[in-house]
């Protein structure tokens, strides 16, 4: 029997594991919950209802995008009228206006998702190099405190700046899983500022590497990595993330006919309709921005709002539908596997591409997983457990992530040596790059701080949480059911060469 409003407020009012800030965020999600759901076609409503097609919970009346990218470069140059903030003219002033308007920055999980490009904001103001660690270690302690969350994201790179070095150094410190962070590597990143990155990585699990050359060619040079591994414009975001579970999808697939002639073109249109009048509502119903002064003070623009089609699972469809039970052949290893995964997803994305939403575009995105996934792998990852040696997972990897422009990531806990030579690991992200990978996460094996999927949590803190304390984060409520559902703490744990003498 579903639950009434009144008997879900009195769970979450009773939930002693709920600090004050989250019970605020359960009970306004409750609210936004109360309404019907935005109504679908009786064909799209079928996978909605075995939960195919899955809108992330985002609520019933949506009344805000997913993920919103103020551009925060331009709120640094003119300050805000609203706020009454004039440009900052020191470190100080920076750090202030930065945690000021992040109050203001809306998301799915009550705060922003996207907090800058931190080092490129902030170095111009490092004159003292004492005093400005003194104020980014308040800064970034005032984050990971108020906001609490490691889908809050930060970026770095691709330069070696001052400011860049301490938030690297206060990181690896820290170790704390808020913000979350990437590291935008190209050309112009040096082999030392990138093994500096890398040596932070294997100590808190960030930054992670971004190939910035696929993320241009797909969005131009304005872009941001947030949340997770989401790929976004700046001065925009990303309204809706629909999810398409490929596992359940294969579950009632008949044939490999069946499956790619009816059912995934159906899903993949179910899935375009509910985003589409998801997003549809947010702009008209819910009139965001109508009601945001980040719109009137052009901090974000309609026309740089997209629509995110996620998915899961590749690989248990491709195995189910396929029968395929020798280890030889099943997804990550086997010929026929791959060819039949990388048809679904060129399927997928000329039909992503093909539909034309009300408002802005989709773009295809892969998704994490949720806590309550069980034999579900997140986007087009290898099953924990089945990875084949580094090499093959990592060309493998590479194929599949080629038409994921909002965003797909992949993750490995290296051995704890590898942090007597952090180039090897720079050597195996160049060369993952160089064959299409789109980002690269890392950590050490004996890290506290670990990536879950995208997000970070710590170790320790799933220990206190799973014991029946409240936590201060609330990614950590999210990684304890990940850790048995998702076997995060199972994953191939790779070697490297050790540095010679």
């Amino acid at each position: 029997m579903t639950q009434g409003i009144e008997e879900i407020i009195k769970g979450i009012l009773a939930d002693p594991k709920l600090t004050y800030p989250q019970r605020l965020t359960a009970l306004a999600g409750a609210a936004e919950n109360t309404p019907d759901p935005v109504p679908l076609s009786r064909e799209a409503q079928w996978f909605a209802d075995r939960d195919i097609v899955f809108d992330m919970g985002e609520g019933n009346a949506p009344y805000r995008p997913r993920y919103v990218l103020p551009d925060y470069d331009k709120f640094m140059r003119q300050g805000s009228r609203f706020l009454m903030l004039d440009p900052p003219g020191d470190i100080w002033d920076a750090v202030s206006n930065l945690l000021i308007l992040y109050r203001h920055v809306p998301s799915v999980i009550a705060g922003p998702v996207y907090i800058g490009h931190i080092d490129r904001l902030l170095d111009p103001f490092v004159k003292d190099e004492e005093e400005a660690r003194h104020a980014i270690r308040i800064f970034l302690t005032h984050v990971d405190r108020t906001i609490s969350d490691s889908f809050c994201h930060a970026d770095i790179g691709p330069y070696d700046t001052k400011a860049g070095r301490i938030i690297l150094e206060l990181s690896a410190q820290m170790q704390r899983p808020v913000p979350n962070m990437s590291l935008i590597y190209n050309e112009h990143t040096t082999d030392e500022f990138a093994c500096k990155a890398i040596e932070t990585g294997l100590v808190t699990a960030k930054p992670s590497f971004v190939n910035d050359a696929m993320y241009t060619a797909d969005w131009g040079r304005e872009y941001a990595i947030v949340s997770c591994y989401n790929a976004l414009p700046i001065g925009g975001g990303g309204l809706t993330l629909g999810r398409l579970n490929m596992k359940k999808l294969g579950d009632v697939a008949e044939s490999r006919e069946h499956f790619l002639d009816h059912l995934l073109p159906a899903a993949v249109a179910a899935q375009c309709e509910q985003m589409d009048k998801r997003d549809t509502y947010i702009l008209e119903q819910g009139r965001f921005l109508e009601n945001t002064f980040l719109c009137s003070e052009g901090l974000i623009h309609r026309d740089k709002f997209v629509g995110m089609f996620g998915m899961v699972g590749l690989a248990e469809c491709v195995n189910t539908v396929l029968k395929l039970e020798k280890p030889e052949e099943r997804y990550g290893h086997g010929r026929e596997a791959q060819e039949f995964a990388l048809l679904i997803l060129d399927r997928m994305h000329e039909q992503i591409k093909a539909y034309k939403p009300k408002y802005g575009r989709f773009e295809m995105h892969g998704q994490v997983g949720i806590a309550t996934d069980t034999g579900v792998t997140p986007n087009t990852r290898i099953p924990v457990g089945e990875e084949p040696p580094l090499h093959d997972q990592l060309l493998f990897t590479a194929l599949t992530q080629k038409h994921f422009a909002a965003g797909i990531g992949e993750l490995f806990p290296f051995e704890e040596t590898a942090k007597k030579n952090p180039m090897a690991v720079l050597d195996i992200i160049k060369g993952a790059f160089g064959e299409g990978m789109r980002y690269f996460s890392f950590y050490s094996s004996s890290s506290d701080v670990v990536r879950v999927t995208g997000y970070l949590v710590k170790r320790s803190d799933i220990e206190r949480f799973d014991a029946g304390e409240a936590c201060l984060g609330n990614s950590t409520v999210l990684g304890s059911g990940a850790s048995r559902g998702l076997h995060i703490f199972e994953r191939s744990v790779r070697q490297v060469p050790q540095e010679k003498d």
